[in-house]
């Protein structure tokens, strides 16, 4: 038996949490997940991914982290289940979480136990969703933007390169049955890395979803917050939550606060699983570094659904990047962008879009035109092309560039150096670009069909 099971077959009465990363592979700070491991927990969890970083990880099917600290953080995690004979639980694998990130991620913990010489059972869960899958739910109606407005036409979908699910707990109950000592997971709900093993030993879900909620993303919850390890200790009566990072903590106000992170309703969080409502819950200070959490209720959910999520190419993106302090020139700047625009037009023949953006005037927050013209000290200017080529767009780039250092306008006290350039060349090509075509809610009858486990002895 490993130690999966081992943990489900005893089923303690209290269960030590510990959250090593909030995205593994931008650096685990070792010190703190080391305090980690000397408390004992019954189990580690990571966070890999998001969709936060936007399209392009997604649909390139590359990390967003480096390899190096990709490498070096899955080794961190991996010796130190081993070393603890302790479950290891990863979702979200290599950014996205879709097909190429999940098998990166696993070519890197099958070269780390072979260069370590460690030995354990791996379960792999996968989250790649068949355009069919979603366009027949886009027919049969049961296919919904997540929030805002994205429509979608079936074209739409076949044109995405990537599409992932976002699989809740029961992918990873499903796992638990194949006795890993390793589970590696394609795009996951946060939570569930860290609610499905204490929903299978039994543990109250109100309490397990809201520890979930919170621990995913280690000491952000903390004052001050940071991205140290976190160990949550659960038992029948709620949570307690700790940094292992002795110059933070986790107090009733910086904990509660965390409702606010990534929600539109800080006090509902809907799930794959079920519904979270925190509006009676309370947060108690322990000491001064430690809360106890508990009074939330959980309604499950009478029907599946799951996120799906995917992006498809639009383009080849180039970029400008310069500035200018001039005030005369930033008085007629919007102005000029429009000639600059049209003289270029008139040079480079094809279809491509221009998109400037004024950092320090409305490059954040756009303005409309008929608003009052706000004149900074200096603005950053960024000039996006989306070009069917590379080539293309950098000569569109390039000569906007070119005709913007030297477009006369009234005022005018010198004939060029009007904005300047950052280094050289200031004009880029940042390769394919993506945009996100689902963002969507789907409905499923069959939620296990579309998350697979397999396993291997490595």
């Amino acid at each position: 038996m490993n130690c999966v099971q081992r943990l489900i077959k005893r089923q303690p009465e209290t269960l030590r949490i510990l959250a090593a990363s909030g995205q593994l592979g931008y650096g685990i700070p070792e010190h703190s997940f080391n305090a980690g491991l000397a408390r004992h927990p019954d189990f580690i969890g990571c966070d890999m991914g998001s969709i936060d970083p936007g399209p392009y990880y997604l649909g390139a099917g590359v990390m967003a982290t480096s390899d190096a600290m990709t490498r070096r953080d899955l080794r961190l995690v991996i010796r130190a289940a081993r070393q603890h004979d302790i479950p290891l639980i990863i979702g979200t694998a290599g950014t996205a979480g879709a097909s190429a990130h999940l098998e990166a991620t696993i070519d890197m913990v099958r070269s780390i136990a072979l260069e370590d010489k460690l030995s354990f059972k791996l379960a792999v869960i996968r989250a790649d969703i068949e355009a069919k899958a979603v366009i027949d739910a886009l027919a049969a109606g049961h296919l919904a933007p997540l929030g805002g407005r994205l429509d979608v036409t079936a074209q739409d979908i076949e044109q995405c390169t990537h599409i992932a699910g976002q699989m809740g707990c029961d992918p990873f109950v499903a796992a638990f049955d194949k006795d890993p000592d390793i589970i590696i997971a394609g795009r996951a709900c946060d939570t569930a890395i860290f609610a499905a093993l204490p929903k299978v030993i039994g543990f109250d879900m109100a309490n397990v979803m809201h520890m979930a909620k919170i621990i995913e993303c280690t000491s952000i919850c903390c004052e001050p917050g940071g991205r140290d390890a976190m160990l949550a200790t659960l038992d029948k009566t709620g949570f307690v939550l700790e940094s292992m990072n002795p110059d933070r903590s986790a107090t009733p106000l910086s904990v509660a606060a965390h409702s606010l992170y990534e929600q539109s309703d800080p006090l509902t969080f809907t799930e794959p699983d079920g519904s979270l409502d925190v509006s009676h819950a309370t947060y108690t200070a322990v000491d001064e570094r430690r809360t106890k959490v508990n009074g939330a209720t959980w309604t499950p959910a009478r029907k599946t659904t799951i996120k799906v999520e995917a992006s498809a190419p639009i383009g080849f993106r180039s970029v400008l990047l310069c500035a200018t302090a001039d005030p005369r020139f930033i008085e007629n700047l919007r102005d000029l962008l429009g000639i600059v625009e049209k003289t270029t037009r008139g040079l480079v023949p094809g279809d491509y879009q221009i998109f400037p953006r004024l950092y320090g005037l409305d490059g954040i927050s756009p303005v409309s035109p008929v608003e009052p013209m706000y004149h900074p000290r200096e603005i950053f200017i960024l000039v996006e092309v989306i070009a069917p080529s590379e080539a293309l767009g950098l000569s569109v780039t390039k000569t906007f560039k070119q005709f913007l250092l030297h477009q006369g306008f009234a005022g005018r006290m010198s004939t060029g150096g009007n904005i300047a350039f950052p280094f050289t060349p200031p004009e880029l090509s940042t390769g394919q670009a993506y945009k996100f075509v689902l963002y969507h809610v789907m409905q499923t009858d069959d939620a296990a069909a579309l998350f697979p486990v397999s396993v291997e002895q490595l």
